[in-house]
Parts: C-alpha cells; structure tokens; sequence
C-alpha cells in the first residue's frame, strides 16, 4: 500500500521480518538500481540471517536499555555495513564504551501537541480530562503511562510503583492514581488489577484509561496531551529505557516526573526526581538492569506533594529541546550526510 506517497511493505512470515527486509529493499532500489539505506527502529538482537549480509548500508536507531551493551546487540552493531545511531546519550557512552563509533541522535515529540491542554475537544463539546476520567478537579493526581507488556518481565517496574504507591495513598487521602495502559495480561503483561490488590491499593482513588479506546488507538494525542496536563507528577521508575518518549511528553505539558536513576532516564529529567535504584541481572541479555527501590520512590513522591500542585514552566523549557524540528535540524541533517554519503 501507499501512504502519502511513501510505499509501505507488509511484514514476513518472521515475527521481526528477517526473511523479507532485504527482498523489500532490493525491490524499494529498483528502479534506481541502487540499494537504499535501510534504517532500524527496534531491538538489534531481533535481526538474524543472511539476508542481512546482502544489504549495503544499515543505520541501527538503536534503544540501549541495560548496562553494558547486550551482547548480542554488540554484535550487531560491529557489522561493517551497520551504523549505530545512539537515541540517547546513555546508549552513545555504553556503544563508545566498546570501541565502537556512533552517532547520536535522540527521540522527538511534537511540541505543538504536546503542551499545557486544560481540556479535551470532544464531539458533544468540552470536558476536563478529570472529568471525563472521573477523576476530582481538587486531588493530587499521580499518573503512569506505560505499556504493560514483555510477559512475566516487568521492565517497566509496575510492582515497586504500586507498593509505593499504596504506602503514599495510605498517608494522604487527596491523592489519586491514574494509569494509562492495559490493566488485564491482553498485551502479554502483568495482571495489574491482580497486584492493585496484592499490595492494598485503594481502588476506589484508581483509575484505569478506558480500555476500548486504548486498544484501538482512539485517543487523540490532543486528549493525552490534556491527560498529561491534569497530572500533579508523573511516576515511571522503569528498570531500563532506551529512551523514555512519555517523560519528555509529560514534562512538554508542564507535568514533573519520577524516574529510575539509571539508564537513559536521568538525562532526560528536566523537573523531578530520580530515584535511587539496585542491579538487577537480565540472563537473557546477559547485561544488567536497575530496580528502582520503593522507599526512594515514596520519597520523591513525598517531596512532589510538598512542592504542591504546580504547573512548571522549567519541564516545559527543558522538553522543548527534544521538538521533532529542532531535533531533524540539529542532529538529522547532519547524520543523514553520514548515512548517505
């Protein structure tokens, strides 16, 4: 099919599509009788085959979410056809760490989007996005937005952040937990309405996106942009991120952040708190990650709720250097004259 122009390629019988990406590039050169660059967006341990072999140039836009750089990742990117491209400074220091040289060029938002929303413009008129959530106008809202899938590995630490969670709603009765992802395992993921009550969250002040938008994409990036807004803080204390798109999203709309202390997640922290974290071994990466400790986490949330119910333009200015714009102007452009020489 065509979209806007641009032919898009349906995937292979391969659940990462090894066994027809090279034939799609081949048939995309034809007509110019040349191979085109082909550029990744996933897991690098993904790519297997020979196929590979035959392809010219690859750039690898590559998330580095474990310390140090998995070995099967490493592998990949020592191929002399590939070049990494590191989306955050995290990933370009563990890449380098190897001897290996990367560019860098970091995830972007839409700035014009993703800013201050107070409402969200549905077809029977506006609404607050607490109201429309059934969430108080006057509570102090902790929000999540993380997507709830990998099977028994809980990369996105949903167990610590509900534990604290639940000793930080035990001490303050105004604050509300809203999460925006999948609350059941349909996405091969935790049962999370199963561990609200293992760890005695009141459920009463819990709020869970509603499902059927979520899972057929229906909520505009508008309405999230609102849903952001109307966060007191957000709490993403992940093991590892190769970046972290939802931080920089919350903080473009004014919204505080609590994060892991490790990986990409620090520097990517403009107003808010990182946590303190442990190793944690990942045998099938052979690498490490870091869980976040549940006594930091009820500290940082502690001290966001001290600081009160704010709105901070220094998350916004700090979010902004990660506009799609400035991000193809700075660090496309230039990497696009390396890749395409």
């Amino acid at each position: 099919m065509e979209w806007e122009g641009i032919p898009v390629y349906p995937r292979g019988f391969d659940a990462y599509s090894n066994d027809v990406i090279p034939a799609h590039a081949m048939d995309l050169g034809a007509p110019t009788g040349q191979q085109p660059l082909i550029i990744t967006l996933f897991d690098c341990w993904v790519f297997r085959g020979a196929g590979w072999d035959l392809m010219e140039r690859v750039g690898s836009w590559v998330p580095i979410d474990h310390y140090p750089v998995p070995p099967a990742v490493a592998e990949w990117l020592r191929r002399p056809q590939v070049t990494p491209i590191a989306m955050s400074k995290f990933g370009r220091d563990a890449i380098e760490a190897l001897g290996i040289q990367t560019l860098y060029i970091p995830h972007a938002i839409d700035t014009s989007i993703f800013k201050p929303t107070d409402v969200i413009h549905g077809t029977d008129g506006d609404i607050t996005p607490r109201a429309w959530l059934g969430i108080p106008e006057d509570a102090f809202l902790v929000g999540s937005v993380s997507a709830n899938k990998g099977g028994h590995i809980d990369r996105k630490s949903f167990a610590e952040t509900f534990l604290a969670m639940s000793m930080f709603m035990e001490r303050h009765d105004d604050v509300w937990f809203y999460l925006h992802t999948e609350a059941t395992p349909a996405m091969s993921g935790l049962d999370l309405n199963y561990l609200a009550q293992a760890v005695n969250l009141p459920i009463d002040r819990v709020k869970f996106v509603p499902s059927y938008p979520y899972r057929i994409g229906g909520i505009p990036k508008e309405a999230l942009a609102a849903i952001y807004t109307s966060m007191d803080v957000l709490v993403q204390p992940s093991r590892g991120e190769g970046f972290g798109i939802p931080l920089v999203e919350a903080q473009s709309c004014g919204t505080r952040a609590v994060v892991s202390n490790a990986t990409a997640q620090p520097e990517l922290l403009g107003h808010g708190w990182a946590v303190d974290v442990q190793p944690q071994w990942d045998e099938a990466q052979k690498a490490w990650w870091f869980t976040p400790q549940v006594g930091s986490i009820v500290d940082a949330l502690e001290a966001a709720y001290a600081e009160g119910r704010v709105r901070s333009q220094k998350a916004i200015d700090f979010a902004a250097q990660y506009d799609a714009d400035k991000v193809f102007d700075e660090y496309w452009k230039p990497a696009l004259e390396v890749l395409l020489p």
